[in-house]
C-alpha cells in the first residue's frame, strides 16, 4: 500500500466521521462549527485527491461562507423568537 493510499483512507475516514458528527450535533451554532471543521477536512480530501481548485472554493465557501450564514440565520430566528 503506498502513502498516497493510506493518505487517502484516513482523509475519507474524517471526513466520513466529520459528517457523521455535523448530523448527530443537535444544536444549531455547535453545528456550524463543526460543520466548518467538516468543509476544511473535505478540501484537505481534494487536495490529497489533487483538484487544489476545488479545495480552495470548499475551504473558501464550506469552511467560511456556510457556517456564517448559518449563525446569522439562527441568530435572526433567536432575536425573532425573542420579540414574541
Amino acid at each position: 500500500m503506498t502513502e498516497t493510499n493510506v493518505l487517502l483512507i484516513v482523509s475519507l475516514t474524517l471526513v466520513a466521521v466529520a459528517g457523521t458528527v455535523v448530523v448527530a450535533t443537535g444544536e444549531p451554532s455547535r453545528q456550524a462549527v463543526v460543520l466548518s471543521v467538516f468543509g476544511l477536512l473535505l478540501g484537505l480530501l481534494f487536495v490529497v485527491l489533487q483538484a487544489p481548485d476545488v479545495a480552495l472554493s470548499q475551504i473558501g465557501v464550506g469552511t467560511a461562507v456556510v457556517p456564517l450564514m448559518v449563525v446569522l440565520a439562527v441568530r435572526k430566528i433567536r432575536q425573532l423568537g425573542s420579540r414574541r
